[in-house]
């Protein structure tokens, strides 16, 4: 009679379905090609298999409760009906006013008088109350918690304080930025490579030609085996491209070799900028800046475009201009 009540139906649902994720495990495994030696990928199996393992003991465990209480209350009936007494069940506070109970530590309305203090204001009188255990605990935990802080950041600097941990991610944000920024160059070509006059691209393209240019081209671009940087005059072109793909794939029959394999894309980008800083500029040592060579190169506008058509003066207003 006791035992029908149990509901062995959900009992076999959750067997099967336990069953099921326990024989699936194997295959979700080896899903995927990397699945099997993916540590993180069998972490999450293994914690998901002990987690629908712990709630399945806990529901056993509160089911198995239920039934020991049944047990109980069924075996009291039957020694009051025994005696010939009435069974009366006694009603016994839920567990959640338990817990509510033990929180709060709280006196209910039948027994105020034993809290009740002898201030009479207007009729209104004064109740001592507890603390709330949960809110004298967590003071406690402020207090501990506050302990253990000071020794951790200030007497053992085991953790750094918020102003070395905004240093910490700072760096580790500059550092992260360097690591793209030289992702990036590599990306450079000719096609794309864009003239820079940034601190650190000058520094870099100045030691690069200072190493491996001088030789040919003097410590002031006037110009030595090769030609000079210092005029208008350039033999492949003077903008950015042109001297990015000469100093990348350089020009074999004047002597000039490719770098391309030397130096990273971002490094011709340096020193192509570099180079351009000579233009216009008047050498103050030995020796002497080369004859122009090539075709003098004019930078072109980039704010103005080709398409746009040059107003053509007519005869009327040449005859307007000569009558002024």
């Amino acid at each position: 009679m006791l035992f029908s009540n149990i509901k062995a139906k959900w009992i076999k649902r959750a067997f099967i379905m336990f069953l099921s994720f326990v024989l699936t495990i194997p295959a979700f495994a080896q899903s995927g090609e990397s699945a099997s030696s993916n540590l993180e990928t069998m972490l999450i199996v293994v914690l998901i298999f002990v987690l629908i393992v712990a709630i399945l003991i806990l529901i056993i465990g509160l089911y198995l409760v239920s039934i020991i209480r049944m047990i109980l209350l069924e075996d009291k009936k039957q020694k009051v009906l025994a005696e010939g007494k009435e069974f009366v069940p006694e009603l016994e506070p839920s567990l959640w006013n338990k817990l509510m109970h033990k929180a709060t530590d709280s006196v209910s309305i039948e027994e105020e008088e034993t809290v009740m203090l002898d201030h009479d204001y207007d009729g209104i009188h004064e109740l001592d109350n507890h603390l709330p255990p949960w809110w004298k605990w967590l003071f406690y935990v402020t207090i501990i918690w506050g302990f253990i802080y000071y020794l951790v950041y200030h007497v053992f600097d085991a953790l750094p304080l918020m102003q070395e941990e905004y240093d910490i991610v700072m760096e580790d944000a500059r550092v992260a930025r360097e690591e793209m920024m030289a992702l990036e160059g590599n990306n450079i070509d000719e096609n794309n490579v864009e003239f820079s006059d940034a601190a650190d691209v000058m520094a870099n393209g100045k030691a690069i030609y200072d190493r491996e240019c001088v030789a040919c081209h003097a410590p002031e671009g006037q110009g030595l085996i090769g030609p000079n940087f210092t005029d208008k005059y350039w033999i492949h072109g003077g903008s950015i491209n042109d001297i990015f793909k000469i100093i990348k794939y350089g020009v074999p029959q004047k002597g000039m070799i490719s770098w391309q394999s030397k130096l990273t894309p971002s490094d011709m980008r340096d020193v192509g900028s570099f180079i351009m800083t000579f233009v216009g500029t008047t050498p103050q040592n030995p020796p002497a800046p080369k004859g122009p060579e090539g075709e003098e190169y004019i930078p072109v506008d980039q704010n103005q475009t080709s398409e746009e058509p040059v107003e053509q003066p007519t005869t009327d207003t040449l005859k307007v201009a000569m009558n002024k």
